[in-house]
């Protein structure tokens, strides 16, 4: 079977533009939530007032000015993360066989702010006045399109669009594009946009939202016990997927390869996850990797009650027992959750914490919860020797998927 490994990676969230600015803050503890800024939430009467927003990011950094209103905010997003790991995987123009490399991304929702945007437009001005960019700028799908065109990449162009799993479901259909010898090299980007009046929305009157307006920094609190729901986040990440060989030929640095994933059905409850769903697809994960011993999982760890109480479970079923489980955390605290972006973020975290050999803590750790008892590296980071490392992403529709890397 042809082998997998990651030579580059980019990444952008609310604690920074680039993946060592953000890893840096995620092991120091930096929280990047706060006060909503991209829309009057208080005005409209949100209950929740709080996300973890990506701040000063100019579009016309990653394309030109006239371009910019073609494309919604996850999309540039999502190309400000390409362009790092592009360049962070240091291709020139002769080893680039274009036909080759493809594309995989991911969103959980898309264009958001465009298909609200629109929808009061049509309302209050009527058809012929919604923007002819409207479709091209709001499709899942266009994510891949805007980069493969970008970046030239003409091998296949898919898109994953599985709610908060659709990340790392874009590591996994990259991988087995590689692994079917359908391309060479595959450049995942997975990106969320979503911090909109109807996006805060709906997540709040589902009482998925923590409501903690009044200490943003606190309000997402993986694993603890006064945790009230999870913080809406946004960002991007971009990981270039290329096949072992390939990238040894062109001596390229390898991050990682990726040594199993797994992928499953809850078949439940459309919105409220199950243990035994995550637990197969983590099974499924650690059987193609060869049922390694796991250094640190980067968990789902949305912050809610039900989610963390299961993942915790879980993880014990897996690994028998707590006492047997590797330190687990979850980077949420830090970020909020990213939604479609959070699996791709998180696998760049992952593949970072094994490089550099720390693992980001569990912010906001105050109150211990007796059925999230495991290892989950309270409030401070930990130097640690990490040889193989493993991402969880769960989504709503109870669709689940895990990712393991191996150090090399």
């Amino acid at each position: 079977m042809r082998r997998v490994v990651v030579t580059g990676m980019g990444m952008i969230n609310a604690v920074g533009h680039n993946k060592e600015e953000s890893f840096k803050a995620m092991c120091d503890g930096v929280s990047g939530i706060d006060k909503i800024t991209l829309f009057d939430a208080e005005a409209e009467g949100q209950g929740v007032l709080i996300a973890g927003e990506v701040k000063n990011f100019d579009p016309t950094t990653v394309m030109a000015a006239k371009e910019v209103k073609k494309a919604d905010r996850f999309i540039q997003l999502g190309l400000k993360a390409a362009q790092e790991a592009m360049e962070d995987a240091a291709f020139n123009e002769i080893e680039i066989e274009y036909e080759r490399f493809g594309v995989a991304a991911a969103s959980g929702i898309g264009g958001l702010p465009a298909i609200e945007k629109n929808s009061i437009v049509l309302e209050t001005r009527g058809p012929r006045r919604i923007s002819p960019f409207f479709i091209p700028s709001a499709l899942v799908n266009m994510l891949g399109g805007f980069v493969s065109i970008e970046h030239g990449l003409k091998g296949p162009n898919v898109a994953a669009v599985t709610a908060c799993a659709a990340g790392t479901h874009s590591i996994s259909e990259a991988a087995k594009t590689i692994i079917c010898n359908g391309a060479d090299r595959m450049l995942v980007v997975a990106a969320e946009s979503a911090v909109t009046g109807v996006g805060i929305g709906g997540f709040a009157s589902m009482k998925a939202l923590s409501t903690r307006n009044d200490d943003p920094q606190t309000a997402s609190r993986p694993f603890d016990a006064e945790r009230d729901g999870f913080v809406m986040g946004e960002g991007a990440a971009a990981l270039v997927l290329e096949e072992y060989d390939a990238a040894v030929a062109r001596g390229a640095k390898i991050y990682g390869e990726l040594i199993g994933f797994g992928e499953s059905g809850d078949a439940s409850h459309i919105t409220s996850p199950s243990m035994d769903g995550p637990l197969r697809a983590m099974k499924a994960a650690m059987t193609m990797a060869g049922n390694p011993k796991v250094d640190y999982v980067n968990a789902h760890g949305t912050s809610t009650p039900t989610n963390d109480k299961n993942e915790t479970a879980a993880l014990k079923e897996l690994f028998g027992g707590k006492e047997n489980c590797p330190p687990v955390t979850s980077t949420k605290g830090q970020t909020g959750h990213c939604l479609g972006a959070a699996g791709g973020i998180e696998a760049v975290v992952c593949l970072m914490a094994m490089q550099e050999g720390i693992i980001p803590p569990t912010i906001n750790h105050i109150n211990p919860d007796e059925n999230c008892d495991l290892d989950i590296v309270p409030n401070a980071a930990r130097k640690a020797e990490m040889n193989i490392v493993m991402s969880n992403s769960f989504g709503f529709g109870g669709t689940n998927g895990v990712v393991i890397f191996k150090k090399l």
